[in-house]
């Protein structure tokens, strides 16, 4: 490995190994759930992201939902939205994480949540807990964690601009879609200048977001303006192909809360009671899914992968291997394989896996084409077959 690849690749590990990366998950469960068919025997095995779709899940009334992942700080996101959920009122969720303010937040943490929450949470939301509390220059907790800090950054400079503030409001409220593709058209030029253009194009910066190198070079290699030219046409499938008026990933990160008609279904209060008496079916584990997988096998249903293996196909394919094997040798007869990715092709996944499953391109197509998010190239979804 060259110097310049080690140095990126230890920036980006030191950027998931030492903060909360994502305050929300950026996947859609809308997509997610047409896709996999859950229902009460299902048995669910997922990255955890900001825990988000896990909740979203349980309205499928699954079995289980076994959340992995390698930052415990995800995990601890999970564990405090699910204390709320059991020992909080909707209320305080919704003050939480829909307004992404509470402020009462360290009284309600200190009281009500923290007896409840396992060490590494404990440890976790005692330095961090002043996130929800409104104080300082970032008000919301969805401006903290580094992807919330970049949101925060992007978002100062857009209101630093009224003339460009006022287009991306105009956007959001468009009241049809073709209005909201008149005000895109005039919005884009000024939105993706070459400042921000070479600004998002930073390995700091998409670290922060999330985005290994590996991922990085995939987008790079698909558009001949690179990461410009990727960013430009996930922005045009969100903002010109799809309605914004139920995109609550979107208007997150430029307004800093939720409102009540347009955020997740975990933060309706119509599931409030439906999903505390389900959130015991959730468990957490910290570390690699290969380790879930070796700690508590079984016969699951559902995989839900995220992008992970991009990362794992660059830089580790013998535990990229070792992952579906391990998922393939407990994985329930018929059971669903969920993931995304930033290559239009699934190149990286094992021809042996191939052999094992079939996968669906027309299925992941039509989801894909109503994905509110928008910033994968490919989503594919495969089978098990006997």
């Amino acid at each position: 490995m060259g110097l310049a690849k080690q140095w990126q690749e230890t920036l980006f590990q030191q950027v998931h190994g030492n903060n909360l990366v994502y305050n929300t998950c950026w996947e859609d469960p809308r997509c997610d759930r047409q896709m996999l068919g859950l229902n009460n025997q299902s048995r669910v095995v997922m990255l955890t992201s900001a825990g988000c779709n896990a909740l979203d899940y349980l309205l499928d009334d699954p079995a289980s939902v076994h959340c992995v992942d390698l930052n415990h700080r995800q995990n601890a996101l999970l564990e405090l939205k699910t204390t709320l959920f059991e020992q909080g009122s909707y209320e305080q969720l919704y003050a939480f994480f829909g307004d992404g303010i509470c402020s009462e937040a360290r009284k309600v943490y200190k009281e009500t949540l923290r007896p409840q929450l396992n060490r590494e949470a404990k440890s976790f939301w005692d330095k961090k807990i002043g996130s929800f509390d409104g104080r300082g220059m970032r008000k919301s907790f969805y401006w903290y964690g580094t992807s919330g800090t970049v949101a925060w950054l992007i978002s100062r400079w857009l209101r630093s601009r009224p003339a460009l503030q006022q287009l991306v409001e105009r956007l959001f409220e468009a009241p049809t879609l073709e209005m909201q593709r008149d005000v895109y058209e005039q919005l884009e030029p000024k939105l993706l200048n070459p400042f921000v253009r070479w600004i998002l194009g930073l390995h700091l910066v998409q670290s922060m977001l999330g985005v290994p190198k590996s991922q990085q070079n995939m987008a790079k290699a698909s558009f001949e303006e690179g990461m410009a030219g990727y960013i430009r046409a996930c922005f045009r499938h969100v903002f010109t192909q799809l309605s914004l008026r139920d995109n609550y990933f979107w208007k997150l990160y430029f307004y800093g809360h939720y409102t009540p008609s347009c955020c997740p279904n975990y933060l309706l209060s119509e599931h409030f009671d439906t999903l505390r008496n389900r959130t015991n079916r959730l468990t957490t584990f910290t570390g690699p899914l290969s380790g879930f997988l070796h700690a508590f096998p079984g016969k699951y249903t559902h995989f839900v992968l995220l992008d992970h293996q991009d990362w794992l196909a660059a830089h580790l394919k013998p535990a990229l291997e070792e992952e579906w094997r391990l998922m393939l040798n407990n994985a329930a007869p018929g059971a669903k394989f969920l993931l995304r990715s930033a290559s239009a092709e699934p190149h990286f996944i094992p021809d042996f896996v191939h052999k094992r499953l079939r996968f669906d391109p027309s299925s992941a197509a039509l989801s894909q084409a109503s994905d509110r998010v928008g910033t994968y190239a490919g989503t594919f979804v495969g089978t098990l077959q006997s």
